[in-house]
């Protein structure tokens, strides 16, 4: 059974002219076509940087209730405020089951989101302890071990989970870790979307893969992907792709 609890991502205001939101391809074709139907339980959001799709995961994250640094919907806390405001402007569709879990889970966050754990366990009065639904305080970890060890032992399953650029925390051994994790959670009812640059990840069976471009926001196959087509060039002549780099100064072998 196909589980989504997002359907459809919808802008619903008007953005404000001469928001820098407007310059970006891919919302500015959101706003003409007004809505992007998730066809998945596993979306994946690709492009190159700057293409918009942390702006836009982002946005949903928070118009699905969860704190802008991450975390789940109980998290309340800001370290800064640099979020986009891109949320006050979409709606989303949801399907007729509501999750009984989720999580918005940030690499570059996730160090601000475990310090926030621990201050909540310091409080005399808060009970029960949350660092035991991690597996432990994060901070006795590698960034990798404490972003695994999270969704190892707090995404409980029936859950929305949204995920941005995992593999910045993940080596090539535990992207394909998360790949089996995330199976088990789909076939426990569980819808993903996740921005990514990782070709691994993206390969991940019947997933939609939703590519940011100039053009807008455009389904795209795995091996048409450029993230697929640079890394499978690069693995199978890197020599070819180091003397285009360095314009053939390059002369140690590899």
């Amino acid at each position: 059974m196909l589980t989504k609890y997002i359907e459809s991502v919808k802008i619903s205001g008007n953005i404000p002219r001469g928001s820098y939101l407007g310059g970006i391809p891919a919302i500015e074709w959101l706003s003409r076509h007004k809505e992007l139907a998730l066809g998945s339980a596993v979306t994946f959001f690709v492009g190159e940087n700057g293409a918009g799709k942390s702006t836009l995961l982002e946005a949903i994250a928070l118009a699905a209730g969860f704190n802008a640094e991450g975390g789940s919907r109980n998290f309340s806390f800001s370290t800064r405020d640099t979020h986009s405001e891109l949320y006050k402007y979409i709606t989303l569709s949801r399907g007729f089951i509501r999750p009984k879990d989720g999580f918005f889970l940030r690499a570059e966050s996730l160090y601000n989101s475990a310090t926030y754990i621990d201050k909540l366990d310091e409080i005399p009065s808060a009970s029960p302890p949350i660092a035991p639904l991690y597996g432990g305080s994060l901070h006795r970890e590698s960034h990798g071990e404490s972003f695994l060890a999270t969704i190892q032992n707090r995404f409980f399953g029936n859950g929305l989970y949204i995920l941005d650029e995992p593999e910045a925390a993940l080596s090539p051994a535990r992207q394909l870790t998360l790949m089996g994790i995330i199976g088990g959670l789909v076939r426990d009812n569980s819808q993903f979307i996740i921005a990514t640059h990782s070709p691994i990840l993206m390969a991940f069976p019947n997933a939609e893969i939703l590519l940011f471009s100039d053009s807008g926001i455009s389904p795209i196959g795995y091996r048409q992907t450029e993230h697929y087509q640079i890394t499978k060039q690069f693995l199978d002549d890197p020599q070819r792709m180091l003397n285009m780099i360095f314009g053939g100064e390059n002369n140690a072998e590899v």
